[in-house]
């Protein structure tokens, strides 16, 4: 027989089917096998059997062996490869990789095995005063012990009792010892009580909705604290109930625990959960689960929409409106688009929500290309918090230099004095944003990247934020020698020092990149937070959504307009939802929430729309806007971003590029809104210079993207990289 096999190797040059000979009946399609290569032995994935093969019989190898117990990719996830390498122009090898966890490949992680005893068969029944001298307590102990609970790990016993009275009893065979699969579970810690919840009319309406249809999209627009999650519960509820598996998807990791705890306590083991954030065997035990059936329900942020569960019955994308389900990394790919490749798959529902949806999903929705839900009030009536907008520029004209104004100032003494929590939004981490010279105006950039330097106080560091590079703190300028150096915006760590000041008997928690770098600390956080244990927490994006505390009555946002005036068509909309996201943090149990917004421009719509939460009233105003200026949802967006180590190389591909896209274009001149080369806003990273291409097409879009693949092929080369983006989430 032969095997088709795809290298791991993530090269171009390679990325194509190979013929193998076998004769072990373990190998199936699906599995992953060790090949020889190159004149080395290497990794591979076995993608298709057939009987004949062209290539001539002295040059056909054979497959030295099968590397797991089963096959690791499905049929199903086979097809998904196809999908994704003509849909994102991808290497196989690049996709297939997203199946497994990274550690399997090079065997760097296995199957936990433990070791175990039990009492052999010959002497269960027999009185063990027969073969156990009266002198021997610690072994008569340990036999009893293991006579009372059966299988026992020897590692316990060894610690409980006597390692060298498990070692005699097991040499003279009246233990067998044997080896055991043992799990490693994530959050072992986290769990919940299911509680019994009374669904209101238009949760009701929602999961009935969802339950009752086959294979259609829907779209989940609910207020924050309209109940959403449980909504999401009853749904998978309701497939497991039919035989079938579920994928739910968080944006972010510091998300999952909270759901986590949710749903076990609802489905209790059928849970498993996958991010990158687990342990190597963390990862790879709940892969595995999910993989064999022992587990149903896959929960995670974006990489668990490839999860191996089998016969999906729902897939649901929380916070579907968030950049992060789009891969801006290679291999590149819409987590939305995958996920409705699966939904077809399996001809079942993909329900996908959000208080603030994308305005591109909104206006698939208002067009009938998706179901649309509405739900458009908070549990038990509760009311939205009041959003108050503070005009910080009135605040300097008061004579108020600092970064709180005196409403924020006196709504924070107010809420701590009646013993209640707050938290403080600002989406930047860090001290302070850059270091300047006052004399001739030398910013501290970072020597790999095209970007300034982060001052980080607890660390003494100005740091890069793109390649992690670290530098010394300036004392006096390097290019004219002054000593009269200041500091650019503030970011969280200073924001959280100057609550500590004025609330020297509070508690305040800081939630950001840097203060969660470690496993479980995004948990550790947030349980100390949501326990009571801290009255203020600060944070960047990361504390905006899902999260639910009872005792917080004030959100601050003290800084609304960083993301407004981003160079991307998206900042406004972005703007609006973390607006809206964040502000429903506050007041989601009886007591009542408040928000206060600061910005420098407080007539901006975004604000005014946000204060009412007249989502419907903003799509409106920004549909009217992207439709004039032919963006998305009424055009796709390709960006060309070619990368190279040589300045010249990168601009001399890019001319190559462009001159062939636009005669394209020319031919295509009703299809193309715009057309331009440039340098990308960041104009280095991590030594590499980068330069784009960006077109707004209108029409025959799909024709068109796959003509710019074949022309950026055309003039690829080992020195360059070249990526094609679609609608990318990050235009910087």
């Amino acid at each position: 027989m032969i095997a088709e096999v795809i290298v791991d190797i993530s090269n171009s040059e390679v990325d194509r089917i190979f013929d193998y000979s076998f004769n072990d009946p373990d190998i199936v399609t699906g599995c992953r096998v060790l090949i020889p290569f190159a004149g080395r032995k290497i990794e591979g994935y076995v993608v298709g059997i057939k009987d004949n093969t062209t290539v001539p019989a002295d040059k056909l190898k054979e497959i030295d062996s099968v590397l797991d117990d089963r096959p690791v990719i499905g049929g199903e996830m086979l097809e998904l490869m196809r999908y994704m390498c003509e849909r994102y122009h991808l290497r196989i090898v690049d996709a297939l990789r997203l199946f497994i966890p990274a550690q399997m490949r090079g065997g760097r992680i296995k199957e936990l095995k433990k070791k175990f005893v039990k009492i052999s068969p010959e002497y269960i029944g027999v009185n063990p005063a027969t073969f156990i001298r009266p002198s021997a307590k610690a072994q008569m102990e340990v036999y009893e012990y293991v006579a009372k609970n059966g299988e026992t790990d020897t590692a316990y016993l060894g610690r409980e009792f006597s390692a060298a009275a498990v070692r005699n009893l097991t040499e003279r065979g009246i233990f067998t010892a044997f080896e055991k699969s043992a799990r490693r579970t994530p959050y072992s810690a986290v769990s919940g009580e299911s509680a019994t919840v009374t669904l209101t009319e238009t949760q009701q309406s929602a999961v009935n909705a969802v339950t009752g249809a086959d294979g259609d999209v829907f779209l989940l627009h609910g207020v924050t604290g309209s109940g959403k999650t449980e909504v999401y519960m009853r749904c998978i509820d309701a497939a497991l109930k039919s035989g079938k598996t579920a994928i739910m998807l968080e944006p972010e990791i510091s998300l999952t625990p909270q759901v986590l705890k949710n749903f076990r306590a609802r489905f209790g083991d059928s849970v498993a959960i996958l991010h990158s954030g687990l342990g190597a065997g963390e990862r790879f035990d709940e892969w595995r689960r999910l993989l064999c059936g022992e587990a149903k329900v896959a929960v995670g942020a974006r990489s668990a929409i490839f999860a191996p569960v089998e016969n999906v019955g729902l897939i649901i994308i929380d916070e579907e409106h968030d950049s992060s389900y789009i891969s801006d990394s290679n291999p590149r790919y819409s987590t939305v688009e995958v996920a409705q490749f699966r939904a077809r798959y399996n001809s079942c529902n993909l329900l996908m929500g959000s208080a603030t949806p994308s305005v591109e999903s909104y206006y698939k929705a208002k067009a009938g290309e998706y179901r649309l839900i509405e739900m458009r009030e908070r549990i038990a009536g509760r009311p939205l918090p009041d959003i108050e907008i503070i005009n910080m520029c009135d605040e300097l004209r008061a004579g108020n230099n600092g970064f709180f104004s005196r409403r924020l100032t006196n709504a924070l003494d107010d809420c701590m004095q009646e013993g209640n929590q707050a938290i403080i939004f600002i989406n930047r981490r860090g001290y302070a944003s850059f270091m300047m010279c006052q004399s001739c105006g030398y910013v501290a950039k970072c020597e790999r990247c095209d970007v300034s330097l982060v001052y980080h106080r607890e660390e003494n560091v100005l740091k890069c934020h793109y390649c992690n590079n670290r530098y010394e703190p300036l004392d006096i300028c390097p290019v004219c020698h002054s000593p009269h150096l200041r500091q650019g915006y503030m970011g969280t760590q200073k924001v959280a020092e100057q609550l500590k000041k004025m609330f020297p008997y509070k508690t305040v928690l800081r939630m950001d990149n840097d203060t969660t770098q470690n496993k479980d600390a995004h948990l550790d956080i947030l349980k100390h937070f949501g326990s009571g244990e801290a009255d203020i927490l600060v944070g960047t994006q990361m504390i905006a959504k899902g999260h639910d505390f009872p005792d917080v009555t004030l959100v601050g946002i003290v800084d609304a307009d960083m993301s407004l005036h981003f160079a991307d068509y998206r900042a406004t909309e972005r703007t609006f939802q973390l607006i809206t996201q964040v502000a429903g943090r506050a007041g989601r149990d009886v007591k009542p929430g408040r928000v206060v917004l600061q910005t420098y421009t407080p007539n901006h719509y975004v604000y005014r729309l946000a204060a009412k939460n007249d989502y419907t009233g903003f799509f409106d105003k920004e549909c009217n806007l992207r439709e004039v200026t032919k963006y998305p949802p009424f055009s796709k967006i390709v960006r060309v971003l070619i990368t190279s180590e040589q300045e010249d190389t990168a601009f001399g591909v890019l001319k190559a590029n462009f001159d062939d896209i636009n005669a394209l274009a020319r031919e295509n001149s009703q299809c193309f809104a715009y057309l331009s080369a440039m340098k990308s806003p960041v104009k280095k990273i991590q030594d590499k210079y980068r330069v784009q291409i960006i077109a707004r097409i209108t029409d025959n879009s799909d024709y068109l993207i796959k003509r710019i693949y074949e022309i950026t092929d055309s003039h690829a080369n080992n020195k360059v990289t070249c990526f094609v983006e679609i609608n990318p989430a990050n235009m910087s």
